[in-house]
């Protein structure tokens, strides 16, 4: 029954009322009497209809009318929302029964940043305990400041890794997504084992570069030595002992690129901060390479004079290795093109020669230590292959990335690209 057929039969009936009240000669009194029978029995559906909203597992109660039509479709609705809600809780069951599964740790919060659920694995990692965390604001039970100032910074691009401050320090790796109306996800892993193992590497390449050093110093200065008075020895040992300094060569600049490596990747390493001038930097090179190889150009374009938050040795064996190697890999009289420019909200560092170029299938591994893309070729120009994994590190350090455009014979173009910071 719609509202209008309601209202209709509460003006006919009003209408018969009024009519009998007329012809007894009390219209009006029998118009209120009429009129409180109505109200009075929609108070009785009225309240039959909050009793059942009370307890809405039971049926709702036979009523006819527009009070009948009203639990019809409020009894409809229940039905939808009941299946609806038992969908998401099959869903949510099943995501916490996985959760639960994990070995990494895995807490939900809400919006305000209180525990809503976490799993068993986790409760080792943040000390956190069940039941009596439930609720809690993690914040408050987790005093780590390196933790607190991620996650209420509200910038989870990037993981976190952190060391705690317990007994025996671990080290953590969390992760925070963000899903429907301000609740977050977090995932915390253990990595000390992968963190050990990397410092142990960097250890071992570190103090092998090191302890190399004495004696290939001494053997370069020997084979200095012999070849500044060659003309006691034999004409075939001089091929010989011209190969073994280039050689030696290569090794010390092998153990120096080592070296300038290890220490950018040390976590224990800060570089001195502070606004460097990429164009004085650019001339300082540019004054350099005419000095070391004075048969190449290098041509600069400076379209900005945008300064760089970082360190200024860092920057320039970035920027000096990407020249070298467009040198090494140029034919002789070689034009160098560096550009220095802003784009839209980066700033761009570009190297383009005219050289050999890459086939594609090898740029995605050029950053990698020691890969080389022809072991011939990297024996003739006396590369390290370690070049640009120093210009890879050089760039996250300072929240850059390195672009690559390469052709086969057309030449190659490497880019650093700097967000601009106000």
């Amino acid at each position: 029954m719609s509202w209008f057929s309601a209202a209709t039969r509460i003006f006919f009936l009003t209408a018969l009322a009024a009519a009998l009240g007329l012809y007894y000669g009390h219209p009006w009194t029998a118009v209120i009497i009429t009129l409180v029978c109505l109200i009075a029995y929609w108070l009785y559906q009225l309240r039959r209809v909050q009793l059942w909203l009370h307890d809405p597992v039971q049926r709702p109660p036979d009523v006819y009318g527009i009070w009948g039509d009203l639990l019809a479709q409020i009894y409809l609705h229940q039905r939808k929302n009941k299946e609806v809600q038992e969908s998401l809780q099959s869903t949510v069951n099943y995501l916490q029964d996985s959760f639960a599964s994990m070995r990494d740790g895995v807490v939900m919060v809400d919006e305000q940043g209180a525990i809503k659920w976490f799993n068993k694995a986790v409760e080792p990692l943040l000390g956190l305990r069940y039941p009596d965390d439930m609720g809690q604001t993690l914040t408050n039970l987790l005093r780590t400041p390196e933790f607190n100032a991620y996650f209420l910074g509200n910038d989870y691009a990037s993981p976190l890794d952190y060391c705690t401050t317990d007994e025996v320090p671990s080290h953590l790796r969390v992760e925070i997504t963000r899903f429907g109306e301000g609740a977050r996800l977090l995932f915390v892993r253990d990595v000390t084992a992968a963190v050990r193992m990397e410092q142990v590497r960097r250890d071992f390449v570190g103090n092998v570069s090191h302890e190399l050093r004495t004696p290939l110093t001494v053997i370069t200065g020997y084979l200095g030595t012999f070849l500044s008075d060659s003309d006691g020895f034999a004409p075939p040992y001089h091929k010989a002992l011209r190969q073994m300094e280039q050689q030696a060569q290569r090794m010390e600049n092998l153990l120096k690129d080592l070296l300038w490596l290890s220490r950018i990747e040390s976590e224990q390493h800060k570089g001195e901060q502070e606004l460097v001038d990429i164009g004085g930097l650019l001339e300082e090179l540019q004054s350099e390479v005419a000095h070391a190889n004075p048969e190449c150009t290098v041509e600069l374009e400076l379209g900005t004079n945008h300064r760089i938050n970082g360190d200024y040795r860092e920057l320039y064996s970035a920027v000096s290795n990407l020249v070298d190697n467009a040198i090494k890999y140029s034919p002789q009289d070689c034009l160098i093109k560096v550009c220095w420019r802003q784009q839209g909200d980066s700033c761009l560092l570009s190297v383009h020669d005219r050289g050999m170029g890459i086939d594609s299938v090898h740029l995605p591994r050029l950053t990698e230590r020691f890969y080389r893309v022809d072991d011939s070729r990297s024996s003739t120009t006396g590369g390290t292959g370690i070049g640009l994994a120093i210009v890879k590190h050089v760039a996250a350090a300072h929240g850059a990335r390195l672009q690559i455009e390469s052709e086969l014979g057309g030449g190659s173009t490497f880019t650093l690209v700097f967000p601009v910071r106000s």
